[in-house]
């Protein structure tokens, strides 16, 4: 399995052998999915100072929440966008992954991690025995693609923030899984890098939160991916445990 990845025979579950295979071509970065290497500046998370505009959304019901994105200019990425990318998946999902922001695949298409970036979280699913659309939703920190695919802003991210909050608080999640530092930083409200928030049980205002690397930057990083896989064997133990009733792995 993931023979590309050069893990086979171990990017597996101890218990379960894994029948997807992915392409040896998604091992290959497309250059219009890449994510720019800038510094990523974490911000305090706003919970009461950011005035009515917040509490708006923080009401709103999924179709009101789908049309406040799809209309918002609250920050300057809007005017360069083809599409907003709201997310996808099952709103009753027990899983939820966080990236970053749209790429040009993203904003053409309107739905996030489309791209070999995509092709590859798609295939980590369904290692852990998970697909697109089935008890996991995908959503990004900001919702309209940054120029030349680099990171947001913390403007970008403090504008979009509450329209991730309200997804979270719909949702519901049992288990978030923060897909780089960009998401990492903007959910946890810090700088730290991947490799020392790893294999942690995290806590995002009461919900568990689990980071690993983002899909693209695995594209280019092979040696990572070992890395990337036992982060997910680690969630697919947190959930374990938390279905069952026990404590998280810490």
């Amino acid at each position: 399995m993931l023979e590309e990845m050069g893990l086979t025979p171990v990017w597996q579950l101890r218990r379960d052998p894994i029948t997807a295979l992915i392409s040896e071509d998604a091992a290959i970065a497309d250059t219009s999915t890449v994510i720019a290497e800038a510094p990523v500046t974490g911000h305090r998370s706003p919970v009461t100072d950011t005035g009515d505009r917040r509490a708006t959304i923080m009401r709103m019901e999924w179709p009101a929440l789908k049309e406040a994105v799809a209309s918002c200019t609250s920050c300057p990425l809007h005017a360069k966008r083809n599409k907003t990318v709201f997310g996808v998946g099952d709103e009753n999902a027990d899983w939820l992954f966080v990236g970053e922001g749209p790429g040009a695949d993203e904003d053409a298409q309107g739905e996030p991690f489309v791209g070999q970036a995509g092709k590859l979280l798609d295939s980590m699913l369904a290692a852990i025995k998970l697909q697109r659309g089935t008890n996991v939703y995908i959503a990004n920190v900001v919702k309209c693609r940054p120029p030349g695919n680099r990171n947001p802003e913390p403007g970008e991210a403090l504008a979009c923030e509450p329209y991730l909050d309200r997804q979270i608080e719909l949702l519901r999640p049992k288990l978030i899984v923060a897909l780089g530092k960009v998401a990492a930083a903007n959910l946890l409200a810090t700088d730290a890098s991947v490799a020392s928030m790893r294999g942690k049980v995290h806590d995002y205002r009461g919900t568990p939160l689990i980071v690993t690397y983002h899909p693209a930057y695995l594209l280019r990083s092979l040696t990572d991916k070992a890395k990337a896989w036992a982060d997910l064997c680690f969630a697919v133990r947190t959930m374990e445990g938390l279905q069952g009733g026990a404590n998280a792995p810490t």
